[in-house]
């Protein structure tokens, strides 16, 4: 069951678990630091240049987003983690927001993607973040965006760096990226779909 990344609806915002989709259908979380170029992902996959907000600062999704792709499943847009200049009353609202979703989420997600800076070691919170799919045995894609902004020397050891630091085995998965340019976007729907099947 090929899904057509193409048809793309926005579909709710979530404040809080009672908004959470629990319809069934498969899941795709998309996790990452609020400059990392999430939203970016989200709309080169789906070829729209504005279904997920793109911020000119970063931090503008506080809440949960759907987006039914295709009838078939939903690409759910998780509030960036640890860069936004917002309130700590705020940061800490989006924190209990992404605890409760991950409570419920060991049963709703069918996927997590999480999305790290080719260009820089994953951050503490991609850890803990990595960490989470990892103990929930939630799988786990990890998408290294931006590689358009590195030169070609530089790739593998980037590749390399970003495997120590989440120490990565054999079996996990690790797409360079670019939003920008549409490199990996074939391969990270073809995993989509495979984790749907």
């Amino acid at each position: 069951m090929a899904i057509n990344f193409a048809k793309a609806e926005f579909v709710r915002s979530a404040a809080n678990q009672s908004g959470f989709v629990r319809d069934g259908m498969p899941q795709f979380a998309f996790a990452g630091r609020s400059n990392v170029g999430k939203s970016s992902v989200i709309n080169r996959l789906v070829g729209r240049k504005n279904l997920a907000y793109v911020g000119a600062s970063p931090g503008k999704t506080t809440q949960i987003n759907y987006f039914l792709i295709d009838q078939k499943a939903y690409l759910v847009d998780l509030p960036g983690y640890g860069y936004a200049k917002v309130s700590k009353a705020e940061k800490e609202r989006w924190g209990r927001l992404m605890e409760s979703y991950f409570e419920d989420g060991g049963e709703l997600i069918t996927i997590g993607v999480l999305i790290v800076d080719i260009r820089h070691k994953p951050t503490q919170n991609d850890l803990i973040m990595h960490n989470w799919f990892r103990q929930t045995g939630c799988p786990e894609i990890i998408v290294a965006n931006k590689l358009d902004k590195l030169k070609k020397s530089q790739v593998e050891p980037a590749l390399q760096l970003i495997r120590e630091t989440l120490e990565l085995t054999e079996e996990d998965i690790l797409v360079p990226f670019s939003a920008e340019k549409g490199i990996g976007k074939d391969e990270l729907i073809g995993l989509l779909n495979q984790a749907c099947e």
